[in-house]
């Protein structure tokens, strides 16, 4: 590769950077939700907020720089506005375009750093609760608007073992790595005669799940319990591990006590990141973006532990077909469901 191409690389990463850094900034602070569509000064921007006026207008312009805000520029003082696309993605957490969760998720990177970099040397792990509660609420609000909405509407719907033991009357559900218990609330509302029960070792993800199974209305067909999913000792006719499977340190013992869990006609359904089928050197931007959580979140996290199977996030179909097998799941299927972010897969008995 030619230098200036690198380079170019590297300018481009470090714009993407500041907009990310200042992106958290507007968010922490309120601003763009004190902006709102009709737009402000920055002297008003800064009044509404209640921050200082001149680093008020420093943070607009670069906004306007960076393409987040469009600025009216016809007159002094400049106004400044969030257009609807950008104010969607940022605020609205239903959204399957909103990413102002993941923003706060990225953010909350820069605490772990030193953990990180001295897990590297030594080849241990980081806790999970070195992230805080910003990475965990990250985590559960960037899959929230998919769990609520492409979940129940055409994930469900299109996994015709679940879909129909879930619309022939009352069932149990298992759901394994819950976090903020999203999934589970999705399939209770869609389907009326499901009982879920979610598992997740994080104690602060599964009191913010409470609440808001509370605040769905759900909380009488919907338990939360705080316990590493491989100590179960559950029946179940359905279970479900979404986005969490590549994190655990012994995925096998999981998925093995969701497979005990389970009648001989029962199923799990696994949703994790879709990454490339093989690793073959060639540049992949979904790739490298999954290899980046990677680096400094889920691979430390899974490596907490000991033993650890040390997955990481771009967990291959292979590996997962292992570990199913490894754990006494007699078929493995890749199902047809096409998805930007995810990859779907049936497990059976």
């Amino acid at each position: 590769m030619p230098t200036d191409t690198f380079t170019d690389q590297v300018f481009d990463a470090t714009l993407g950077y500041f907009r990310i850094l200042s992106m958290y900034l507007g968010l922490r602070l309120g601003l763009y939700e004190a902006l709102g569509a009709e737009g402000l000064t920055a002297d008003a921007l800064a009044d509404r907020a209640g921050i200082d006026a001149r680093y008020a207008r420093e943070w607009c312009e670069q906004q306007a720089t960076a393409g987040v805000l469009d600025a009216d520029v016809t007159s002094e003082p400049y106004v400044f506005r969030l257009p609807a696309a950008a104010a969607e993605s940022l605020l609205d957490p239903d959204s399957v375009s909103y990413l102002g969760a993941t923003i706060r998720q990225l953010v909350s990177l820069r605490g772990v750093i030193d953990p990180v970099v001295e897990a590297y040397r030594t080849g241990d792990g980081v806790p999970a609760e070195a992230f805080g509660a910003e990475g965990a609420d990250g985590q559960g609000g960037s899959n929230r608007p998919v769990y609520l909405t492409t979940l129940p509407s055409d994930w469900l719907p299109n996994v015709r073992p679940f879909h129909a033991r879930l619309s022939a009357g009352p069932t149990k559900v298992i759901d394994i790595g819950c976090g903020h218990g999203w999934s589970s609330i999705a399939l209770a509302r869609a389907y009326p005669g499901a009982v879920v029960d979610g598992f997740d070792p994080d104690a602060y993800s599964i009191e913010q799940a409470k609440t808001h199974a509370k605040e769905a209305g759900v909380e009488d067909r919907v338990r939360f319990h705080a316990v590493d999913a491989g100590t179960i000792d559950a029946t179940a006719d359905l279970a479900m591990a979404f986005e969490c499977v590549h994190d655990m340190p012994d995925p096998v013992s999981v998925l093995g006590a969701a497979r005990r869990a389970l009648s001989d006609d029962g199923a799990m359904l696994v949703v994790d990141e879709r990454v490339r089928d093989r690793f073959d050197g060639g540049p992949d931007d979904r790739d490298a973006y999954y290899y980046g959580w990677s680096l400094f979140d889920c691979l430390p996290a899974g490596r907490a532990a000991t033993p650890s199977a040390a997955t990481g996030t771009v967990m291959r179909p292979d590996t997962l077909r292992g570990y199913a097998e490894a754990a006494g799941f007699t078929r493995f299927e890749v199902l047809p469901i096409d998805h930007d972010a995810f990859r779907l897969y049936l497990l059976r008995p």
